[in-house]
C-alpha cells in the first residue's frame, strides 16, 4: 500500500500543467509555419481529434486556418496525487485482485485511439503504454489514503492500430472535483522502455452523469458537489476532453478517445 493524502481535498489535483495551444500555434508546431523542429521535440505536447466540423474535432473551415490536420492540441492536466504504478496489464479494470471483489457501477467502455500527428493527418502508433485510474461509484480510489487493493486500475499497450479498449464503471465523485478518469500515455521503445509521457484527465457530459448517478450504488454518496463548470482543472480546457457516450444507464456506455502523441 502507497502512502498518500487522506482526503481529495487535501492534494493539487486542481492544478493544470502543460499549455493549451491555440490552433495557429500548433499549426506551427507541426511545421506550417517553420516549427517542425518545436514539434519532434515534444515535450507534454499532444493532440486530440475527432470527426472534422463534428464533437472532438474541429475542421480547418470552421478553424479559420487551413491545412489544420484532423488532430487539434489539447491540454495536458494535473497527475493528482492517486496515481501508482500498479503494472497491471488488463482490459478489464474492475476487479479487486486482492480480493476478487468487482467494483458495482454502469458499465463503462473506453476506447482509445493513439496517433502520430503530422502535416496532412494522423498515423496510428502502436506500443503505447496507457495507464488508467479512477474512483469508484462511492468516490474512492484503491492503494491511497487508507484504502487497500487495486481496483480500477490498469494498464495496457496500444495494438498496431494504436487501440486499446478498457472496461471499467462510470465514475462516482468526490468533493471539490468533477466526475473525470485520470490517463497516462507513455510511448514504448523496442525495450520496452517509456521513452516520453504525457497525463491528463477526461470528463463527463452533466446529463448523462445526472442520470447515473441516480441510481444505486451512486444515489448512496448523494448528489455531486462540483459540476464541470465549477471545476478548476475543467475550466483549464476540460471541455476539450468532454467525452461523447452512446449508450444508456441501463446497458451502460460507450466512448471513443481519439488522442495524437508527438512525444517519445
Amino acid at each position: 500500500m502507497n502512502s498518500h493524502p487522506q482526503h481529495p481535498d487535501d492534494d493539487n489535483d486542481d492544478e493544470m500543467i502543460g499549455t493549451l495551444l491555440s490552433r495557429r500555434r500548433a499549426l506551427r508546431l507541426l511545421g506550417l509555419g517553420g516549427g517542425a523542429a518545436a514539434l519532434a521535440a515534444g515535450g507534454v505536447l499532444a493532440q486530440r481529434g475527432g470527426p472534422p466540423g463534428g464533437a472532438g474535432g474541429t475542421s480547418a473551415g470552421t478553424s479559420g486556418v487551413t491545412g489544420l490536420p484532423g488532430c487539434v492540441v489539447r491540454p495536458a492536466m494535473t497527475e493528482g496525487p492517486y496515481y501508482v504504478d500498479e503494472k497491471l496489464r488488463r482490459s478489464d479494470i474492475r476487479k479487486d485482485t486482492t480480493t476478487g471483489k468487482v467494483s458495482a457501477g454502469v458499465p463503462l467502455t473506453l476506447d482509445f485511439m493513439t496517433s502520430r500527428v503530422a502535416v496532412g493527418g494522423c498515423q496510428p502508433r502502436a506500443n503505447v503504454l496507457i495507464d488508467v485510474w479512477q474512483c469508484d461509484a462511492l468516490g474512492v480510489y484503491s492503494d491511497v489514503a487508507g484504502n487497500t487493493g487495486d481496483f480500477l486500475r490498469g494498464t495496457q499497450v496500444t495494438n498496431a492500430q494504436g487501440k486499446a479498449t478498457f472496461t471499467t464503471v462510470y465514475p462516482g465523485w468526490y468533493p471539490g472535483r468533477a466526475v473525470h478518469i485520470h490517463f497516462k500515455l507513455r510511448p514504448l521503445n523496442a525495450a520496452g522502455q517509456a521513452t516520453g509521457e504525457f497525463t491528463s484527465q477526461l470528463f463527463f457530459p452533466e446529463e448523462i452523469t445526472d442520470r447515473v448517478h441516480a441510481r444505486a450504488p451512486y444515489s448512496r454518496k448523494g448528489k455531486r458537489n462540483t459540476l464541470n463548470a465549477q471545476d478548476g482543472i475543467y475550466r483549464n480546457g476540460g471541455n476539450q476532453l468532454l467525452l461523447s457516450l452512446v449508450g444508456s444507464p441501463e446497458k451502460g456506455y460507450r466512448a471513443t478517445f481519439d488522442v495524437g502523441l508527438n512525444i517519445g
